[in-house]
C-alpha cells in the first residue's frame, strides 16, 4: 500500500517500537502528505506550516479524531526523533521561480532536495534526476514545446512514455522507472496531479529466463582473473549477494568466525545474513587486514572517517573513525562527499568489478551475455541443483516472494530434465544398425 514511502521512517518505527509494521506505512504517510502541503504552502515557517495542515485534517470531514492524533504522532517521531534536520530542509525543497518561469536546472535541484527529505537512496535520486532530464529533453526537442511559458501536463508525461516504447525501445521495466521518476517530479516537485496518461503505449516484456552459468564456466571465469578482482566475484557467487551490497558491505558486518555476511539496507532497506564460503575465509581475513593499514593511514593523515547512515554519525559522533564502520572494498582514493564536501574513503565504484568480470567472461571465451549479476543467478541456480530447500534460497537471496526466486526451478528444469532430441535416437539407432551389418558381413 505505502510501502515504498518513506523506507527509512518506517524502518525506525518499527526498530524503535512506535509502530508495527503493518502500521508504520500509515505513518510514513502523514508524514510524506505534510512535506508536500509544506512545499506548496507560501508560509516558510515550519511551525505554522505543521498548524495549518493539522487544522485542515481536524476540519475534513473524512478524517476521524484518531487519524489526526497519528498524524501528529507521526510528525513528532519524524521532526524531533528521526531526522531533526528536515524542517530546515522543507523551506528549501519548494520550487524556486525566476520571473514566474521555473528552469529545467532549478526543478532538478528542487527535485534532489526532496528526494533526500525522504531518505532515498543517492542511486534512487540519480535514476531520477536522470529521467526527469530525459523527460525534459524530449519536451523542448522533440515536442518542441515551451516550458516556461506553457506548462506541463499529464499529455506531456503520456506521450513520453509513448515515445520511449515506441522510438527508443526501451524495456518494460525501464518505461516503469520512468513513470515513477516523472510521478515523482509531478506530484512532489511540481504539485501537478496526473491524469489521463493510460492511453499511452506500454512496452511489453515477455517471461524472460536468467542467464546462468555452469559451475565449469564459473570455475574458468575464476581461473581467468586474480587478486582482489578474483576475491569479489568469487564472493558474488559464493554468497549470492548484488554487486551493490558487496560495494557497501562494511567491515563489522563480516563475521569471519561464525561464516556468516549480514546485509544492512538491501533492496526495499531490508537487513539479512547469507553464507560465507569456507574457502575463502585464510583470503578475507588478508584482504581485511589490508584495508586495516590503509585506515591507519588515513587517520595518520587527518582523514578516516566514514559515512555512516541516517542520523548515526550524530547520534554515535566517535563511530565515523571505527575501523568496523570502514567499507571492506575502499576507493582507491579519497573524495569530498556530495552533500557535506567532507573528504573521505568511500566504497569501490561498481564499475570496477563489472569491468574485471567482462574481461574475465571474454578470456574464459565464453559467449553467453554474462555479467556481475549472471553470478548471482548461478548461485541460486547451483543451490537447488544440490537440492536446497527453495524457501532457503529464498531467504539468502532475500527475495520477498517465493515467487521471484521460482525462476530458477525453470532454469533447472532446462539444464537437468531436458528431454532427448528425436534427431539423437535417430543417429543412435543409425549408428547400431551400421554396426550390426558390419558384424555380420565379417
Amino acid at each position: 500500500m505505502f510501502e515504498d514511502i518513506l523506507p527509512d521512517f518506517q524502518g525506525f518505527l518499527v526498530s524503535r517500537g512506535f509502530a508495527d509494521k503493518k502500521h508504520a506505512p500509515f505513518y510514513a504517510r502523514w508524514v510524506d502528505n505534510f512535506i508536500r502541503f509544506s512545499n506548496n504552502s507560501p508560509c516558510d515557517d515550519f511551525h505554522e506550516n505543521r498548524r495549518l495542515f493539522l487544522e485542515q485534517l481536524s476540519s475534513s470531514p473524512g478524517v476521524e479524531n484518531w487519524q489526526k492524533n497519528q498524524a501528529e504522532t507521526a510528525l513528532k517521531l519524524y521532526f524531533e526523533s528521526f531526522d531533526k534536520d528536515a524542517a530546515k530542509t522543507i523551506a528549501d525543497t519548494s520550487l524556486p521561480d525566476v520571473n514566474g518561469r521555473s528552469g529545467p536546472a532549478l526543478v532538478m535541484d528542487a527535485m534532489s532536495k526532496a528526494i533526500r527529505l525522504r531518505h532515498y537512496s543517492y542511486k534512487t535520486e540519480r535514476t531520477y534526476i536522470n529521467w526527469a532530464k530525459s523527460f525534459y529533453e524530449y519536451t523542448t526537442g522533440v515536442k518542441k514545446k515551451d516550458i516556461a511559458g506553457t506548462g506541463l501536463s499529464s499529455e506531456d508525461v503520456r506521450d513520453y512514455l509513448s515515445y520511449l516504447a515506441i522510438k527508443k525501445k526501451v524495456s518494460s521495466s525501464s518505461q516503469n522507472q520512468a513513470f515513477n521518476a516523472l510521478l515523482f517530479l509531478f506530484r512532489d516537485v511540481l504539485m501537478i496531479g496526473l491524469d489521463n496518461i493510460t492511453g499511452s503505449v506500454r512496452a511489453k516484456r515477455g517471461p524472460k529466463l536468467p542467464v546462468v552459468l555452469t559451475e565449469n564456466e564459473v570455475r574458468e571465469v575464476f581461473n581467468c582473473v586474480e587478486g582482489r578482482d578474483k576475491l569479489m566475484l568469487q564472493l558474488l557467487y559464493g554468497t549470492g549477494m548484488r554487486i551493490s551490497e558487496l560495494t557497501s558491505l562494511r567491515v563489522k558486518d563480516i563475521d569471519i568466525n561464525s561464516g556468516i555476511i549480514f546485509i544492512r539496507s538491501g533492496k526495499g532497506d531490508k537487513d539479512r545474513s547469507t553464507v560465507l564460503p569456507q574457502s575463502l575465509k585464510s583470503r578475507l581475513m588478508a584482504h581485511i587486514k589490508e584495508v586495516k593499514k590503509l585506515h591507519e593511514k588515513d587517520l595518520s593523515a587527518g582523514y578516516g572517517e566514514a559515512e555512516l547512515p541516517g542520523a548515526l554519525a550524530r547520534k554515535y559522533p566517535k563511530a565515523v573513525k571505527e575501523f568496523g564502520w570502514q567499507f571492506a572494498f575502499p576507493s582507491a582514493k579519497l573524495s569530498p562527499g556530495r552533500l557535506d564536501g567532507k573528504v573521505r574513503r568511500y566504497f569501490m565504484s561498481p564499475k570496477t568489478i563489472q569491468d574485471a568480470m567482462a574481461e574475465a567472461v571474454k578470456k574464459a571465451g565464453i559467449t553467453k551475455h554474462a555479467t556481475v549479476h549472471t553470478l548471482r543467478h548461478s548461485f541460486a541456480t547451483h543451490l537447488l541443483l544440490d537440492g536446497v530447500n527453495i524457501r532457503e534460497v529464498q531467504q539468502l537471496l532475500g527475495h520477498e516472494h517465493v515467487e521471484t526466486t521460482m525462476i530458477y526451478t525453470h532454469v533447472i528444469r532446462d539444464m537437468s530434465n531436458a528431454p532427448k532430441s528425436p534427431l539423437d535416437k535417430l543417429y543412435s539407432y543409425t549408428l547400431g544398425t551400421r554396426a550390426e551389418i558390419q558384424q555380420t558381413t565379417s
